[in-house]
This record gives structure tokens, sequence and C-alpha cells, in this order.
């Protein structure tokens, strides 16, 4: 007798298709019949050692996070409820081309530097790995949610060329190829870039061409974050569709969007080029989170001239009054790349999270808040936060605009992720309420999507990227990762004032046919995995 039945579910399958009454039986961690209630009148139903009644909830797939940040919180927190109390049961790691692996001991100790505002330094996590087949190995010893690893172009150049502002040598470029082959060889999905962020923005476009030839010689994508979310926008969209045109690799723009006043309401001519690329034959697809902040960290608002060198070199920058000086001219006045571009307006910048605790105080006011008790310009409070903060100072950008959000979540490569930095005291909502506020808000209460759109941009459509044959959909023999919500009370319940509070109206949720959330509360079950590249 098979473990579980799931009776009288609506089935929202994955695909887009209208729902469908059926019950559901799970067994060996896989979906093994689907009995449609039109084929089970007048038969016998399905029976096993299990039953869940699941009338007036939706059964979908567990639903996909195409940009994580929880490269070390999986390995932190073995609960996730951040993620598993959303419905996700699969998040895409490495994102914004900086990560763990692949390292030697001095990159590693760099890059946690680097991202401490991401994912803290790392000192309550044993970095017993390497190479990427040895974090997904140390995955694999049993995790909250499968994960899935994007190869990460900043720590491949931090790796093979160092920190600093110049092109690769032919051979630090065939180093970079080689790393980038062994990290898809070992199980990578695909290459990530953070073009705003060093060292990765060192990068032109023929050498990030030449990874991308890899990634597309392996059935991989590629991942970027671009060059610019403000001023340049559109450009620098347009430069990675056609990069990834000429190099014949498949791409996805992470957390698409356009912000700052320059982009209020040009969402559609974003969604136009991708379009023309779409019907040219381009493989293309998006992400984005429900919200309009941005996050990120204080120190990647900085000119990328300031972060030659890595992170000790900004700090000694930071240091010297006339070099901090030039800094804060960029910042201010021309416009530094790191800020997109765009001129940095103070009260636009909420910082977050610290790792210092004597500078707690700072955290849910603006820089010009903060800089206003304390009598002094926001410069000044800026610079002190980088120094003593040790450049680990995370922060929200009010920057973006609702109807940039609705138009771009409404397209037909869209997919949902929640760029979600689980460190701080005052995180970015998105990091637990994404998937429940696509369903409940954009859904029910405001009919941006349909519950079957909505659903298959969370499942099916990014399994499809990933290239999983059997995760996804509502299919026999498919992997029994799944969700069931109640589609009349699911919401959000984390907000900007309290961040951390769990999602309602999602009671159950399956990773490899185990609840791994039951009654709405967290059980003992660590059934995720590492989900590797499947060979083309």
């Amino acid at each position: 007798m098979e473990e579980l039945v799931i009776r009288d579910a609506d089935v929202v399958d994955g695909s887009g298709a209208d729902s469908y009454r059926a019950d559901v039986v799970v067994d060996g961690g896989r979906i093994v019949a689907v009995v449609k209630e039109a084929a089970a009148a007048g038969c016998q139903r399905p029976r096993a050692r299990r039953e869940l009644d699941a009338e007036g909830l939706v059964l979908a797939p567990g639903f996909i996070d195409m940009h994580a940040h929880s490269d070390l919180a999986l390995l932190r927190d073995p609960d996730h409820s951040a993620k598993l109390a959303q419905g996700v049961t699969l998040e895409v790691l490495g994102q914004d081309g900086l990560s763990y692996a692949p390292v030697d001991d001095r990159t590693l100790e760099e890059v946690r530097r680097a991202i401490t505002g991401w994912n803290g330094y790392g000192d309550d996590v044993e970095l017993d790995w390497r190479t990427v087949g040895e974090y997904l190995d140390r995955l694999d010893r049993g995790i909250a949610v499968n994960a899935a690893y994007l190869v990460p172009q900043g720590t491949v150049r931090a790796l093979a060329v160092g920190w600093e502002d110049r092109p690769a040598t032919g051979r630090e470029l065939e180093r970079m190829r080689q790393l980038v082959a062994e990290g898809l060889e070992q199980g990578a999905v695909g290459l990530s870039s953070g073009l705003t962020y060093t060292p990765g923005m060192y990068a032109g476009d023929a050498e990030l061409s030449e990874l991308c030839r890899v990634v597309a010689a392996y059935g991989g994508y590629y991942c970027p974050h671009h060059r610019s979310y403000g001023a340049g926008a559109l450009e620098a969209y347009a430069e990675m569709v056609e990069l990834t045109r000429q190099a014949g690799c498949a791409l996805h723009l992470a957390h698409a969007t356009m912000n700052f006043g320059v982009n209020r309401g040009r969402a559609p001519e974003l969604l136009a080029l991708l379009d023309r690329a779409l019907d040219a034959g381009a493989d293309i697809t998006l992400d984005s989170y429900p919200y309009t902040p941005g996050c990120t960290t204080l120190a990647a608002l900085l000119p990328s001239w300031a972060g030659a060198g890595g992170p000790e070199r900004i700090l000694a920058r930071l240091g010297d009054p006339a070099t901090a000086g030039r800094i804060r001219h960029d910042l201010e006045v021309a416009g530094s790349d790191g800020c997109h571009g765009v001129p940095v307006e103070w009260d636009t910048i909420e910082i977050s999270g610290v790792t210092v605790p004597a500078l707690s105080d700072h955290v849910g006011r603006t820089v010009r808040e903060s800089a206003d008790a304390r009598g002094e310009d926001p410069w000044t409070t800026a610079r002190r936060l980088l120094v003593e903060d040790r450049l680990g100072t995370t922060i929200l950008q009010h920057v973006g605009h609702e109807e940039n959000v609705r138009a771009i979540m409404r397209h037909r490569a869209h997919t949902g992720g929640s760029d979600g930095i689980l460190r701080g005291a005052k995180p970015h909502p998105r990091a637990y309420g994404t998937f429940p506020r696509y369903l409940g808000h954009y859904v029910r209460e405001s009919g941006v999507l349909t519950l079957e759109e909505c659903v298959a941009h969370l499942t099916g459509r990014p399994a499809a990227r990933l290239r999983l044959p059997d995760r996804g959909l509502v299919r026999e023999g498919y992997r029994a990762d799944l969700v069931l919500f109640d589609p009349d009370t699911v919401a959000a319940g984390a907000t900007f004032a309290e961040p951390r509070v769990l999602p309602e109206g999602i009671p159950y949720v399956l990773v490899d046919g185990r609840f791994a959330m039951e009654d709405g509360r967290r059980t003992d079950v660590l059934a995720g995995r590492s989900v590797r590249r499947t060979p083309v």
C-alpha cells in the first residue's frame, strides 16, 4: 500500500492549465497517481497508509525560488522556515556573482568578507569545501529544501585574476573558462554575475562572452545582475541580450526591474526589448520579487574604482580623507556605477542590518534620519557605518515603482525569485513573504495574475529553465515536492515593520514526499538535497 493519498485537492498543476479536483497518491518520494474526480466516479478511490483531506485547499508543485541567498543559511539553520513556510521546495543559490565555491583559502576569506552582509561571515558554519562539487556534497548531507547552484563569476574572477580593475590575461581567461567548466561538470546549473559588484564588474563583454560559451556547451544558463537598474538600465538589459545571443547561451535576468526616478513607467520598453529577442528565437527568462524596494549592502553603492583590490583596500580608501572625498563626489554628484549611475538619495537608503551590535541603533532608519539624529551630514554617517561595520551593513533601497513591478510579473518569461537576504535585524520582507504575497496580494486581491498563471510562474516555468525533467508539475512520476494552501487566506505575514513573520494559509509542504510543514508547523524533516545539472 502506498504511503500517502491527498484527497479532494484542487490541483493547480504548474502548467498554466485550468485547475481540477483530484486525489494525488505519493509513494517513495514521487507522485505515483493523479486520479481526477471524473475518472474516480463510480470507481474505487485510491487508498494509502495515510490519507490527508485537502478539501478547500489547492495542491500545487512546490515553489522554486529562482534567486535566493541561502548559501550558508541552509547549513546554519536546519529549520529554514523562512522559505519552507512559503511553500518553497527548491532554491537557486550562487547568485549575483559571489558565493563560496570554487575557492582557495585566500579567496574564501575574501568572499566571506565581501558578502558578510548577505550571509554573515560564516564563522558559525564549517566551511569544509573548496570546489562546487564539494559544496553540493555538503548540501547532500541533508537540508530543509532542495538547492541548485550557479557558478559565481565574481568568485571565479577573484580566484583567477584577483580583485583588480583590469582585463584578464589570456592565461587568466583560460583559467576562468576551466573553473566554470569544472563547476558545471560537478553539477552547477549555470553561471551568475554581479556586474555592479566587485570584482565581477571589472569583466568586459568579451570576457563574459567567453564564459557564456562554456555555459552554453553544457546546456546551462547565464544569470546576470547586469550593469545598471537605474540610469542606463535599458542599455544594460540590451547588453546582456546581445552578449548571450552571440555566445549562443540561454539568459535568465536576475531580479528584473526598472528602478529609480529615471525609469518610472518604463517597464513596457524593457518588455518590448525582450519580446523582440524572444520572437527572434532567443532563450530568455527572468525573475522578480513582488515588492518595490530593493536590498543590498551599503558597500555595494560605492564606485567600482573604490573596490579594486578587495575589502581591505576599500576600507583603506574610506580611511583616507582625500580618497573618501572622491568617493563622496561619485556617490552624491556624479552617480556611482555601484548606485546604478544615479546620484544617491540618502532618504531612500534604509539601514536594515549591521554586524556590529554597537551600531544597532541605526537599524530601521534611513541614512539621512540617522545622520539628522547625530547632527551630521549623511555621508559622514554612511562612511562611519562602512568603516565601523567592516562593510557588513545591509540596506533597503526605496527606489522601485509599482507599475513596473506589475507589468514585469505579467510577462510570458517571468518567474518568481525572492532575492531574500536572511541576515540583519530588519531584513527585506521578501525573504519571508515573496510567494504568499504573489498568491494573496497579486492573485486574490489585485487580479494581476490568475491563480493558474501565477503557480506556473512559480513552478513549471522555473523548472523548465533549470531543465529539471521531473519537477515543477503535478504529474505521475514527478518528484513529490508539493505545497497545499488555502487560496482564500494565503497571505504574507512579513511587513517592513515586522519582516520575520511567517505567512498564513499554507498548512502543508512536502519535500521528497515527506511533510516538512504539517498543520502550519515545521517538522524535523531534512529531505532537501542538491539538484544538479541535467547533462545535455
